[in-house]
């Protein structure tokens, strides 16, 4: 997989480490659903790395060059951008390698979740709706933790993907943009706390309740 950073504080000193970018094509969900082809760019690929630290312009309605088919499920003012925490990855690296995938052995590179942002040292049990995450010049600010489609089945490649999100609770957060501005990768994440009525694990934990209710 791909080297993360070395681990820092949760929050005052989280780091960005990989802005990722999707345009809409066809995808192929019959393998992981039901035999459709629908438009996603659920497929990100790394525009800016660590090693690579390109910049990117973010706008109100996210970062430039990026492109969503669905604005219900990702896009528009209060899902923006899509922030996917590191540490998860090889947690889902382990269920391909279940699945018996033949790419499965294959490191899962940034993007891999259909995130924008690529993130170390910050989870979703570190945040709560209204935070405000600074990065560089721009503001984001923390709207709601993702409820995955059957999207995230076909970019997985089994059909056990989306329930797995559920249950683990390794959701990521879609963001609203306060500030824009341009960020780049290994840029430091400062948390600035909002009102914390209603944190993003609360949400998460009643997600999971009704995953395990359901066949």
């Amino acid at each position: 997989m791909n080297e993360p950073t070395r681990h820092t504080e949760t929050g005052s000193s989280a780091q960005l480490l990989s802005i990722n970018i999707g345009v809409c094509e066809p995808l192929d969900v019959g393998p992981a659903a039901d035999g459709l082809s629908v438009e996603s760019a659920i497929r990100k690929r790394s525009v800016s790395s660590v090693s690579e630290g390109a910049v990117v312009e973010v706008k109100k309605l996210g970062l430039v060059g990026d492109e969503q088919a669905d604005l219900s499920v990702h896009g528009g003012l209060d899902k923006a951008i899509y922030l996917y925490p590191f540490e998860h990855y090889a947690w889902w690296w382990q269920r391909r390698i279940e699945a018996d995938l033949p790419d499965a052995e294959e490191p899962l590179a940034f993007g891999m979740l259909g995130e924008n942002l690529t993130t170390q040292g910050l989870l979703e049990s570190d945040l709560w709706v209204g935070d405000t995450l600074v990065i560089d010049q721009v503001r984001l600010r923390v709207e709601a933790p993702r409820s995955p489609c059957f999207k995230l089945n076909a970019a997985m490649g089994y059909r056990k993907a989306v329930k797995h999100m559920y249950l683990s609770g390794f959701a990521g957060v879609y963001l609203s943009v306060l500030q824009t501005g341009f960020i780049q990768a290994g840029a430091r994440i400062v948390v600035v706390p909002g009102r914390r009525e209603e944190s993003v694990s609360g949400i998460l934990e009643l997600r999971r309740g009704k995953a395990r209710r359901e066949p």
